[in-house]
């Protein structure tokens, strides 16, 4: 029994040997028959490779999807701060080229009048307890700024300072209600007090009840002595109603400030008055009104007119 198995082996062994050598002969001599049986293997599990990428893809999808997920929210994230970053740098250069025209409009009025001045910057706007209407300025004690002093921006008067602080000042704007400023007509010298209404309005009461006060005469402020708390020729609005009342005591009229006190980014705090009074040199000058265009308009004959003719 053990030696007919040996033979089997044996045999199985040849068999194998043979058919290896059979097939090598075979290949060699440019019989693929190896290609087949991978091709034919290659075929038959095709299928079974299709059914499991196909099984496989949306993992992967899902999983690459959410990779770029990631990626996209940190771009977006990056754009968003590089966009605020650019809104306020615009938003800076706007408001800086706003309180440059305004420095230049101020130190133009105060060079004209001959006003030696400090120039600041509005650092807040607000009430206090002893005024509604003030602003607060970056300038002090140490800029040479004392209280009584006037406050002017590049359109007129804008208040007084009333409280010094070794940086900061706070000044009452000519718009509060307890404000009060001896004023004249432009061109003339009659004189009254101006009193703020608490809004961009005044109200002027003449001193002369025969003075005769019209729509659109421009307001100065008439200054007081050694400059101190106001001082002469600054402009501070245009009349825009009168009242005639033939029983009122005294003459009033409704006046506008030039100033706008609410958009004010930069003043000057007058801290030396003028040697020679600048009177009238400081009128706004009239906006010169745009001329409608002209119309030429040219008849012409009809052609049964001319026909006629």
């Amino acid at each position: 029994m053990r030696y007919g198995g040996d033979n089997r082996g044996r045999l199985l062994l040849i068999g194998l040997i043979v058919t290896a050598l059979f097939l090598i002969t075979l290949d060699l001599r440019g019989v693929s028959v190896i290609n087949g049986v991978r091709n034919t293997t290659q075929s038959a599990l095709s299928p079974f490779q299709k059914a499991g990428s196909w099984v496989i893809s949306p993992f992967r999808n899902f999983f690459s999807d959410v990779t770029h997920l990631g990626r996209t929210r940190n771009q977006i994230e990056k754009l968003t701060a590089e966009n605020e970053r650019l809104r306020l740098a615009l938003q800076n250069r706007k408001n800086a080229d706003i309180e440059l025209e305004q420095l230049k409009g101020v130190l133009d009025l105060a060079g004209k009048a001959e006003y030696k001045v400090v120039s600041a910057k509005v650092i807040s706007q607000g009430s206090s307890t002893s005024f509604t209407s003030t602003i607060t300025i970056d300038a002090g004690r140490t800029s040479g700024i004392r209280p009584n002093m006037t406050v002017i921006s590049g359109f007129g008067l804008v208040g007084v300072v009333k409280t010094v602080y070794s940086g900061s000042a706070l000044v009452e704007l000519a718009s509060d209600p307890s404000f009060k400023v001896g004023a004249r007509i432009a061109g003339t010298q009659q004189i009254g007090i101006l009193s703020g209404q608490g809004s961009r309005k005044a109200l002027l009461q003449l001193l002369d009840n025969t003075t005769a006060v019209k729509v659109g005469d421009v307001i100065l402020a008439r200054g007081s002595s050694n400059g101190r708390p106001f001082v002469p020729g600054v402009p501070i609005g245009e009349v825009t109603a009168v009242d005639n009342s033939a029983s009122a005591v005294t003459q009033t009229a409704e006046v506008k400030f030039y100033v706008n006190f609410s958009t004010i980014g930069v003043v000057s705090v007058v801290v030396r008055a003028p040697e020679i009074d600048p009177r009238d040199a400081l009128v706004p000058p009239k906006p010169v009104p745009t001329p409608l265009p002209t119309v030429t308009i040219t008849a012409t004959p009809s052609p049964t007119a001319s026909a006629q003719e």
